[in-house]
C-alpha cells in the first residue's frame, strides 16, 4: 500500500443518494461501509470526517433567523448523527470502530483525545471524528485537515461524486479538463474550489497531500490507497517535495 494512514473526508450530502431522496440512503451507507472495510482489512489505518449537510448546514442558519454560532453547533450535531450511522454500517461489516467527538457526548461516543485516537488507529480500528473542530466558524473540511495533521495521516482523501478536480464545472462544461496532478499554488492561481481556504492552507503549510476522487465508484477508495492514478492529486511541486511524514 502506498499510504499507511489516511483521513477520508465525506460530505453529508453524499449519504442522501444521487437524487437526495433520503436524509441517509441505506444503500449508499452500505456501499461506503464495504469500501472502507476493504481498505481497513488491507492494513491501512483509516480515520474519517463526515459532514452534516444532508441534515443541517450551519452556513444556512442566518437565513432562518438562527444565530450563526447556534447554527454552527446545530451543524456539529448533524455530523454526529451521520457519524453514528456510518459507525453502525461499518460495524455491520465486521470492522471495529470508534466514534470520537470534539464535543463531549459520553453516552454515545468518546471525547476526542489525540493520543487515544492514534492508539485506536494503531489497533486497526476505524476512527470517525464527529462535531467538526468543536468550534463555530470552522467547516468540516477544516476539521478534516486539522485531524489529519494531528494524527500524522499520510494523505487527505476527499470523496466526491465527480472524478477529481476539473478546470471548470464538468456538470456545466463538457470541455472541462480533468487534472491528474496539480500543485497547491496552481489551485490558488486558478481559483479552483476544492476545500475552504482554511482547510486548504492547513494542508499546504504542512505539506499534506490531498486526493480528490469519485467515492461513488466501486473500488476507487482501495485503488487510491494502493497508489493507482485515481482522481486528482494536490501536492507541492515534485522537485521541492520533502519526505517528512
Amino acid at each position: 500500500m502506498k499510504y499507511k494512514r489516511i483521513l477520508l473526508k465525506l460530505s453529508g450530502e453524499s449519504l442522501s443518494g444521487e437524487n437526495h431522496e433520503y436524509v441517509i440512503n441505506p444503500n449508499r451507507l452500505e456501499q461506503y461501509a464495504k469500501e472502507i472495510k476493504l481498505v481497513a482489512e488491507s492494513g491501512v489505518e483509516v480515520a474519517i470526517v463526515i459532514g452534516g449537510g444532508n441534515i443541517y448546514r450551519g452556513a444556512e442558519a442566518e437565513k432562518s433567523g438562527i444565530d450563526k454560532v447556534q447554527g454552527d453547533y446545530m451543524g456539529m450535531m448533524a455530523t454526529t448523527i451521520n457519524g453514528m450511522a456510518l459507525q453502525s454500517a461499518i460495524e455491520r461489516q465486521g470492522v471495529y470502530t470508534r466514534l470520537m467527538s470534539a464535543i463531549k457526548m459520553e453516552q454515545i461516543c468518546e471525547h476526542y483525545i489525540r493520543r487515544r485516537a492514534i492508539r485506536h488507529l494503531e489497533k486497526g480500528r476505524v476512527v470517525i471524528f464527529a462535531a467538526g473542530t468543536g468550534n463555530p466558524y470552522f467547516t468540516t473540511d477544516s476539521a478534516a485537515s486539522l485531524r489529519a495533521i494531528e494524527i500524522q495521516a499520510d494523505v487527505v482523501l476527499k470523496g466526491t461524486r465527480v472524478e477529481g478536480i476539473y478546470s471548470s464545472d464538468p456538470e456545466k462544461d463538457s470541455g472541462a479538463e480533468l487534472y491528474q496532478h496539480i500543485t497547491f499554488d496552481e489551485v490558488y492561481q486558478n481559483g479552483l474550489n476544492i476545500m475552504d481556504l482554511t482547510a486548504f492552507t492547513l494542508c499546504r503549510e504542512n505539506n499534506l497531500p490531498i486526493i480528490v476522487f469519485n467515492m461513488n465508484k466501486s473500488g476507487n477508495l482501495l485503488r487510491v490507497v494502493q497508489g493507482e492514478e485515481v482522481g486528482t492529486l494536490v501536492s507541492m511541486p515534485v522537485a521541492t517535495t520533502t519526505q517528512n511524514r
